[in-house]
């Protein structure tokens, strides 16, 4: 778990900022879901309790979250995890059944999901200890796609997927493109690929069931440019931070603190120099 900071607040790289931000960045939970907490009464600033996210707080102020401090939070990371099937990806569940930071290891900081997988499905969930970064690793205007293997009960053509290109609109909710095709059959089932850009609820099942098909498996293969593979159920693997820079681009990594600092580059050159050093004696 991260450590309790005596300042309260995670990270000052961006000078004062509003609490349901610093609770994001510190790995507590979403804006959105941070909203919620102070609307609850589970946050107090300096004491007080706090009744409006309208609120900014500085390096200064002692923010307390369901009677702890505010974490410290270390540098934005990501990690890859294969979620199995039978977990839910919220912190707790109202009906009692697991989830999936409960299966984590336990040197892992505290973590949120990027988006969401249901029950059911399983595959690749990103992990981050940044509320910013999963922020933007879920905006459908970045375009990433998710990619889905697909078991379903039934039979569907070439061209009932063919119109899914252009959206699909279903009991009133409003799908965007979706490229789909059939893999191969198997008795009464289906495997097909999917791949969707918005990952709304359920997206995948209720566009299939409008087109008369039963899911009864659902992996998610990908996110982005970042692939499930080999990763054994239940597994977690961190992704290097190099590669998260290259993916997200310059511009993005450095608005969410993932440029390597002056410091950084001068350890890194150091590293660098004895390890020749080393293998030239």
């Amino acid at each position: 778990m991260a450590k309790p900071s005596n300042t309260s607040i995670a990270d000052s790289r961006d000078g004062p900022m509003r609490i349901a931000k610093a609770m994001a960045r510190a790995g507590l939970c979403s804006r959105r879901e941070a909203e919620r907490w102070i609307a609850d009464g589970r946050v107090s600033v300096n004491g007080k309790l706090l009744k409006t996210p309208a609120f900014e707080v500085g390096t200064h102020d002692k923010v307390i979250v369901d009677g702890k401090p505010l974490p410290s939070a270390g540098p934005p990371q990501l990690w890859r995890y294969h979620k199995p099937k039978g977990v839910v990806t919220t912190h707790s569940d109202p009906q009692g059944r697991p989830t999936v930071f409960e299966k984590l290891p336990p040197e892992m900081p505290r973590v949120i999901s990027v988006g969401r997988l249901d029950f059911n499905t399983e595959g690749l969930l990103l992990l981050t200890n940044d509320g910013a970064l999963a922020r933007h690793l879920e905006l459908p205007a970045n375009g990433w796609v998710r990619r889905y293997r697909v078991r379903a009960k039934g039979r569907v053509t070439p061209a009932d997927l063919e119109k899914l290109k252009d959206g699909v609109e279903i009991d009133g909710v409003r799908y965007g493109p979706i490229e789909a095709s059939v893999d191969s059959m198997q008795g009464a089932n289906s495997w097909l690929s999917i791949s969707i850009r918005e990952g709304k609820n359920r997206e995948v099942r209720n566009v299939l069931a409008h087109l008369g098909l039963t899911v009864n498996r659902l992996i998610r293969v990908s996110f982005g440019p970042f692939q499930l593979l080999d990763l054994q159920p239940g597994a977690v693997e961190a992704v290097r931070r190099r590669v998260l820079v290259a993916q997200l681009g310059p511009k993005a990594a450095e608005s969410l603190g993932l440029s390597e600092s002056a410091v950084e580059r001068r350890e890194r050159h150091a590293r660098g120099k004895a390890a020749s050093e080393r293998g030239r004696t």
